[in-house]
């Protein structure tokens, strides 16, 4: 009897196996992230494929470096870095601002809180500098590092001497001017000739304040005899404030006052 072979069935149907992926394509964070996103809605008119579509696509390369031209990396870079200082500098005079109006005694009840806050000015710039370097200290880097905290030195001089004369308070002036002076010697010296010149406009901008303010008050002899001497210490420092010297001798000369001219 002849043997009757059937065919027998799978019962597993096996798939066909799926292309291996090469070795030298890897696919970079972000490009995993941006393919997770969940697809935006459907516009009403438009087709389904358009509107699936992101509205910026992440354009990275095999390695997760930018497609884009570095040229234009950098200009981006010192576009933002420029416009930081600018907001910094806006951030700053709102804050004095804000001071000046909630507490109106600063003016009149003595200097003490705008020491304290010079000399918080003046311990965030020392703050800023990495000191555990092989190298100086002083360098271009660490200037890079303490450069914001300057411009904030600098602004807050700046401001609150603007303020003092909006108000009219010609001996807080200078006195303001002669303690910012000093705060300003206290500066960090840098190896750069160049990056000195925060710490000159400093001087420049105290001096111009501390003139104005003697063309418009007096001072009374022994005020302007203890205004000279400490105006010349101040000298040792900057010769900026030499108009100011000049000045208050004139004015003392006028009323009648001995004034030694050395």
């Amino acid at each position: 009897m002849e043997a009757v072979c059937q065919t027998r069935r799978a019962l597993v149907e096996i798939h066909p196996p799926q292309p291996k992926i090469e070795a030298g394509m890897r696919r970079s964070y972000l490009d995993i992230l941006s393919s997770r996103l969940p697809p935006s809605p459907p516009q009403k008119g438009g087709n389904a494929s358009s509107s699936s579509q992101p509205a910026q696509s992440l354009n990275f390369s095999i390695d997760g470096d930018w497609t884009r031209n570095p040229e234009q990396c950098e200009k981006m870079n010192e576009s933002q870095a420029q416009m930081s200082i600018q907001q910094l500098v806006q951030l700053i005079r709102s804050l004095i601002l804000v001071e000046q109006s909630q507490e109106p005694r600063i003016l009149t009840s003595g200097l003490k809180y705008l020491q304290d806050d010079l000399q918080l000015k003046k311990a965030n710039v020392y703050r800023s500098i990495p000191y555990s370097r092989f190298g100086s200290n002083r360098d271009a880097h660490c200037y890079r590092k303490a450069y914001p905290h300057l411009v904030v030195f600098k602004v807050t001089c700046q401001e609150w001497g603007q303020v003092l004369l909006q108000n009219k308070e010609w001996n807080a002036v200078l006195e303001h001017t002669l303690l910012a002076w000093r705060y300003t010697s206290e500066l960090p010296q840098w190896d750069t000739v160049s990056h000195n010149a925060l710490r000159e406009q400093c001087y420049r901008i105290l001096a111009a304040q501390c003139l104005t303010a003697l063309q418009r008050h007096c001072p009374t002899n022994r005020r302007g005899y203890e205004l000279l001497r400490r105006m010349k210490m101040a000298q040792l420092h900057s010769q900026s404030i030499v108009p100011c010297i000049h000045e208050l001798q004139r004015i003392m000369e006028r009323d009648g006052t001995s004034v030694d001219s050395k």
